[in-house]
């Protein structure tokens, strides 16, 4: 078969077979781990890091129904989002636009795999936290997608509680309780979701554009966006400290968090002052910083138990 032929039969909705691989990526892998590794934080807060009282098989069922609930969101996110998802270049070639899952293969499968890992959760952990599981899918798949995204420049101010969540539902698969570090823990995402987002907005405002995506700095410009990203930092760094005010960490966590926030500030005065590749260095640091903002939680709660 020649190129001209090839091409012809993409265009006329030949379509690729799919695969194990498309699957998962219809799941959002990279979205997953971070919801499995902040769950994981979560319930290993509520052993107060004592890892000689961690459940094995616990764990590993209820960090499993929680990745796969993940991974139902973000099957039903791309279902319903498979029309901008083919106008973007970030996201083009996930399977749906690239025509390897069928759009209805992929709602099923979003249904599906939220039911099962609901029922998976309730069944062999607890009903609070399968109730917690199906209020995040609902939040994220029908809330943030369905009402918010294309609607208002609120949608990833109001749309990050579904992302915040994780650490709370890891809590609760310990005895069906929250707390309030569960909450800060919950309040600490909540408040880095808008910085991490609007980078990632600012690089690819042009494709939020042509999608007709709300997005702040299609709507209001990027100054406007640093100056948003500016003020939710200094909101950020404050509460990161929490932890350690109302006793729940020691110096470890502390020194943490001061290194990380500043170091978050710093990048984000390097995006207000508008130094070249700013938007980007930003976007990869919030990754780091979640990601060592969390570890430190953890290191701490067993440096305290050592």
């Amino acid at each position: 078969m020649n190129t001209k032929t090839f091409t012809n039969n993409l265009d006329n909705g030949v379509k690729f077979r799919n695969s194990p691989t498309d699957y998962l990526i219809l799941m959002k892998p990279r979205v997953m781990s971070l919801v499995v590794f902040t769950a994981f934080v979560g319930y290993f807060v509520g052993l107060s890091g004592n890892i000689e009282h961690l459940n094995p098989i616990l764990a590993t069922i209820g960090i499993f129904a929680i990745a796969i609930g993940a991974g139902a969101s973000g099957a039903l996110n791309q279902w319903y989002e498979r029309d901008i998802d083919s106008i973007m270049e970030r996201t083009k070639n996930r399977p749906i636009p690239s025509k390897k899952i069928e759009p209805s293969e992929a709602l099923t499968f979003g249904i599906i795999l939220s039911f099962i890992s609901v029922i998976i959760l309730g069944l062999a952990v607890n009903w609070f936290s399968a109730l917690l599981l199906a209020l995040t899918i609902i939040f994220y798949a029908f809330i943030y997608t369905v009402l918010l995204k294309r609607s208002t420049i609120q949608n990833i101010v109001i749309g990050g509680a579904s992302g915040a969540f994780p650490p709370v539902i890891g809590y609760s698969l310990i005895d069906g309780n929250i707390s309030i570090e569960s909450l800060i823990l919950f309040g600490i995402i909540f408040l880095w979701t808008p910085p991490h987002f609007w980078a990632l907005a600012l690089l690819r405002q042009n494709e939020y554009k042509l999608a007709n995506i709300p997005m702040l700095p299609v709507v209001y410009g990027e100054k406007i966006t640093r100056k948003y990203i500016l003020y939710y930092v200094l909101l950020l760094i404050p509460f990161s400290l929490l932890p350690f005010a109302l006793g729940y960490s020691s110096l470890v966590y502390f020194s943490a968090s001061v290194l990380l926030g500043f170091e978050f500030l710093r990048r984000t005065h390097a995006l207000i002052k508008v130094k070249t590749n700013a938007e980007n260095k930003l976007f990869l640091f919030s990754i780091t910083y979640l990601f060592l903002l969390f570890l430190s939680i953890c290191l701490d709660k067993f440096y305290q138990n050592f």
